[in-house]
């Protein structure tokens, strides 16, 4: 076990001990039904309270095969920033219900002067899951009852169909009910951009566009939020769970497709929310709304997959057998909405051209905003596969294979800004070498090893900014040196899709859209000297 380092050890005892006994547990959220988490059967809540108070002072949730060290984390959480409205402060006891727990904490703290007993029960921590689990029973059904298995099914058909891979979110498709007080509802396939899978029916076409028009231009995560919320529909989302190696530097191919997972429905409305249930009326609603969508779908499958899609128009019928009495007919006309898309289509362009405007001699342009990015390495059969893969663009230098597999930059994120950062590469000739450069924060006297692209006309690019004296990144780049010599000076960049989706961190296959071999470049070579940050004053 380590210990904990001097100077945490030190500020930590600088901080006031109060008399007071604190309880520590870790449980699973399964039975808060994902309140805390969207993935209840895999995570477990770390809590800290108080007895003394009666404050819960830190929570935290994290995935159930996390060690002990979790705890200790959302520990020093409690000690240096509780939740208001406690203040930082040691205790004199802790209790846990775990003696391997207790053992553990008697050595991570030993220099801070807290006795750790172990007791059977906490009478606190229990009382407050009881509280959770009845705010839970007092919820309504997600679904009412007659429609529970009717909508159940309907997610499972559109995971089935899979619009997504054919329909993009501009694609949207009108359902004319002109009846239950709905006229028309707009409907928006999610899911091609590999974020997020589902279904929006929009209940105004105004509420459409301004979420749009506010995703497209406002950019702090606030304003963000504050769009999101103001929009008018309800949804079906879902995600796909994919047989993952969590090994942090090897990509495996799942062994099936995906199976769905966590099908949700709910409304959003500007005065009430997110509301992750439905009622009767609204869940007869969006059945037949989503039944008239599939059936439309599937029977103009090839005339959806063109690159424009025409003015496509059909009426569908149903039997509405949810009322007593004589089954009544339900006739919805569909339709595809051309002059729609290719507003939508012109917003998202007018957008891209603004964004291209700047230009700078050392571009931060190249990696999308909100990817994810990681180090790491990839087998050599894996490559394989990939270069002959036709749905992967594999730009070749010849690598030969040596060592356990190439060094690899992984950069992911939506599909739409994947495929925009392949088109940029390859019309600046590829990728031609990576290099690890240094700069500094003169203000700060902070150090960073700026990661660096080489495109084939000589362009460079920042894709990172990372800490030198980060263990976590030592540790990254000492494994990146060591394979790159491996190799004989071969690396590579992977360019992935699906960073909100459950393979976020971990690509698959499928969500490898390019792969560009290069080499490994040492600073000397691009021959920049140490990069300083200046302030954005003297760029205005």
């Amino acid at each position: 076990m380590n210990n904990l380092p001097q100077t945490t050890q030190r500020r930590l005892q600088r901080i006031p001990q109060i008399p007071s006994v604190w309880e520590g547990d870790r449980r699973s959220v399964a039975g808060l039904r994902g309140r805390i988490s969207g993935n209840p059967n895999q995570e477990e809540c770390i809590i800290w309270v108080d007895g003394s108070q009666g404050v819960v002072r830190a929570m935290d949730v994290a995935p159930c095969d996390a060690g002990p060290e979790v705890v200790v984390r959302t520990l020093l959480r409690a000690i240096e920033t509780p939740h208001s409205p406690a203040q930082p402060a040691r205790p004199q006891k802790i209790v846990v219900r775990s003696r391997e727990l207790q053992f553990f904490l008697r050595g991570a703290l030993q220099t801070l002067d807290i006795s750790i007993d172990y007791a059977p029960d906490l009478p606190l921590i229990d009382q407050l899951f009881r509280s959770f689990e009845a705010v839970e029973d007092t919820r309504p059904p997600a679904l009412p009852g007659y429609y529970e298995p009717l909508l159940t099914q309907a997610a499972h058909d559109v995971a089935k169909a899979a619009p997504w891979d054919i329909l993009a979110d501009y694609d949207i498709i009108s359902l004319e009910f002109n009846r239950w007080g709905i006229d028309t509802l707009y409907c928006c396939v999610m899911g091609m951009s590999g974020e997020e899978y589902g279904l929006i029916l929009y209940r105004s076409l105004e509420s459409l566009k301004q979420f749009r028009q506010a995703a497209i231009h406002e950019t702090s995560g606030h304003d963000l939020e504050q769009a999101f919320l103001a929009q008018d529909c309800w949804f079906l989302n879902f995600e796909f769970a994919e047989d993952l190696d969590e090994d942090e530097y090897d990509f495996h191919e799942a062994d099936g497709p995906g199976e769905l997972t966590l099908p949700r429905y709910g409304s959003i409305h500007p005065y009430e929310g997110i509301r992750p249930f439905l009622d009767e009326e609204e869940a007869k609603i969006v059945y037949y709304g989503i039944q008239a969508f599939l059936r439309f779908f599937e029977r103009n499958k090839l005339s959806l997959s063109e690159e424009v899609i025409d003015k496509i128009q059909k009426n569908h019928r149903f039997t509405d057998m949810s009322e007593k009495g004589e089954p009544k007919m339900i006739n919805l006309k569909v339709s595809t909405l051309p002059e729609l898309t290719a507003e939508l289509l012109e917003g998202l362009e007018a957008e891209e051209d603004e964004d291209n405007k700047l230009k700078f001699p050392l571009g931060d342009d190249l990696i999308p905003e909100n990817s994810f990015l990681s180090l790491g390495i990839m087998p050599w059969n894996t490559l394989e596969q990939l270069q002959h893969n036709p749905k992967t663009y594999y730009p070749s230098h010849q690598a030969t294979p040596k060592g356990e597999g190439m060094p690899v930059v992984v950069v992911q994120t939506s599909r739409p800004k994947a495929k925009q950062m392949i088109q940029t590469l390859q019309e600046a000739g590829n990728l031609q070498g990576v290099c690890f450069n240094p700069g500094e924060d003169p203000w700060e006297e902070l150090m960073y090893d700026l990661g660096i692209l080489q495109t084939g006309d000589n362009s460079l690019f920042i894709f990172g900014e990372f800490m030198q004296n980060d263990p976590e990144h030592q540790q990254a780049r000492k494994k990146w040196d060591q394979r790159c010599q491996q190799t004989g000076g071969y690396c590579g960049l992977v360019v992935a899709m699906g960073v909100t989706g459950s393979s976020r961190g971990n690509p698959t296959l499928k969500d490898m859209l390019a792969v560009f071999e290069a080499q490994y470049l040492e600073p000397k070579t691009l021959a920049m000297g140490i990069l300083q940050l200046m302030p954005e004053s003297e760029f205005d």
